[in-house]
């Protein structure tokens, strides 16, 4: 019997979320975690869900019928339901929590009210140089996650040559330290301890990690014995080279 109800990957763009998350979905036992609630947006939220918006409901119905298809969704006929939460989203989610559960004591209490007994799991990028270069990169050549075979798994935008920007990598960097101090203000706030993963070890050893996930969530180990990762790591020559640069050109570590 599993130890929680629900799992919420808490993080940041470019932390290897996409790779855990499948991972996680390929077991067959872990539900089929995702953003289900990646825009601040009720009306995104209600869209990407295929849910028709009805005129009698009220902003609490509405809410309600959100809420219970993503559940649906990222249990995927499993016991335990998972959910990727970007911090850009995140305080807006908790917002809307606060609508369903406006007597609840705090963010965790509301959370465990509408999933259960939760497991939060922090996966951050342990240099975020290379974190800020992954994202700039992506974001110029449209191109955010590929298979391993070169099939392109997710595209935002048509194909452009990438170009180096200091001052983008730059801010960049500053944005992604501000996403994992803002989790960890709000897990000391609310007096959680998660698991914590780093993108370093997940790229380095994925059933390692999967099995230390599925072990706190009371699931069975074997499957990550024979999961095969479907996410390729799309550095390249590129990426080094603008790590290098940035590092000479702004004194970085």
């Amino acid at each position: 019997m599993a130890n929680y109800d629900a799992y919420m990957i808490c993080t940041s763009p470019r932390s290897g979320s996409t790779l855990l998350c499948k991972l996680l979905s390929a077991t067959g036992q872990a539900g089929q975690p995702a953003s289900y609630f990646h825009r601040p947006s009720i009306v995104s939220w209600r869209a990407s869900l295929g849910l028709q918006k009805i005129s009698s409901h009220s902003p609490r119905d509405e809410l309600e019928a959100i809420i219970n298809a993503v559940r649906t969704k990222g249990r995927a006929g499993t016991d335990v339901f998972g959910l990727r939460m970007q911090r850009p989203s995140f305080d807006f989610f908790m917002q809307q929590l606060s609508v369903l559960h406006p007597a609840q004591r705090n963010d965790v209490a509301r959370l465990e009210a509408v999933f259960g007994r939760i497991l939060f799991v922090h996966l951050t990028r342990g240099d975020k140089v290379e974190q800020a270069v992954s994202y700039i990169k992506a974001d110029q050549t449209g191109l955010w996650h590929m298979a391993p075979d070169g099939t392109e798994l997710e595209r935002l935008s048509a194909p452009q040559d990438p170009r180096y920007d200091g001052n983008a990598i730059a801010a960049k960097v500053a944005e992604m330290e501000a996403y994992d101090h803002a989790w960890q203000g709000w897990f000391d706030s609310q007096g959680i301890d998660p698991l914590r993963i780093t993108y370093e070890d997940l790229s380095a050893d994925p059933s390692a990690i999967l099995r230390d996930l599925l072990k706190a969530l009371g699931l069975h180990l074997k499957p990550a014995m024979d999961v095969v990762p479907e996410v390729a790591k799309l550095s390249d020559q590129i990426n080094r080279d603008w790590v290098v640069r940035f590092r000479r050109d702004h004194g970085a570590a």
